[in-house]
């Protein structure tokens, strides 16, 4: 059993022991407003000795010293758990950050926090904002019950089985989706949930920033016509709305 407060204690073993100063903070950054970046996030990042980063080019802007800035993503965190692990060891207080947004969310953070707590070491959270959250509150879709799905799989066959698996929930569902992934995904949508009432939300907080409401055909019908760019959050209605909600 682990305590938040920097202690640790085994079961049954009726004591507490003061874990290592290592401590890992995990910061928010903004999804793409950079005066989203908060004081307190700026403040922890420049006092971490190291800094983990989904994409080093992105989060050097936050950066003093680069040569505290390491990678870590989906395609090299087995070899940087290890790393993590010897910094939280000696003492060291790491930051992880995403390239856009909270850490955890669609990305291997999770692996880091569990070796941090499995060492003993704290767990610090800076909040900052969330790509998913935005376009829920944004939606104008109920979000009393939300299920965030991340990015869809590449093979149809596992696609469909996973919008299959979605096909009955009542609440709210958010998906990430590649700009040129976004008609396609749709039509299957259709396919499986019908026409349900969606919002596509695209490049938030930038100068772009738009959001798209309506029934998957008439969305659909709005981006046939237009070059689709940029970063886009879906959030779908659940199976419990009608096409016409946002009439």
């Amino acid at each position: 059993m682990t305590f938040s407060s920097g202690f640790l204690t085994g079961p049954g073993s009726g004591m507490k022991t003061r874990v290592s100063e290592g401590r890992l903070v995990l910061v928010g950054t903004p999804i793409g407003n950079l005066s989203d970046m908060s004081e307190r996030a700026k403040e922890a990042i420049e006092n971490a000795a190291v800094v983990m980063a989904e994409d080093t080019r992105r989060t050097a802007r936050f950066v003093n010293d680069r040569k505290k800035l390491y990678s870590y993503h989906d395609h090299n965190v087995a070899g940087r758990i290890p790393q993590i692990k010897e910094f939280l060891n000696a003492g060291a207080v790491v930051a992880l950050v995403s390239d856009a947004g909270m850490p955890g969310i669609s990305d291997p953070a999770y692996k880091a926090v569990s070796a941090a707590i499995r060492g003993g070491h704290s767990v610090e959270v800076i909040p900052g904002p969330s790509a998913v959250i935005t376009a829920l509150v944004a939606s104008g879709l109920p979000v009393d019950r939300f299920s965030f799905e991340g990015f869809l799989p590449r093979k149809k066959g596992a696609r469909t089985h996973r919008l299959e698996e979605m096909s009955t929930y009542s609440g709210s569902i958010v998906y990430y989706i590649g700009p040129h992934h976004l008609l396609k995904y749709l039509e299957e949508m259709r396919g499986v949930f019908g026409d349900r009432p969606v919002c596509v939300a695209r490049e938030m907080t930038k100068i772009h920033e738009e959001y798209v409401r309506g029934n998957i055909t008439e969305v659909a019908d709005y981006f046939c016509k237009r070059k689709i760019r940029g970063e886009i959050t879906l959030v779908v209605g659940g199976a419990v709305l009608t096409s016409d909600f946002f009439n």
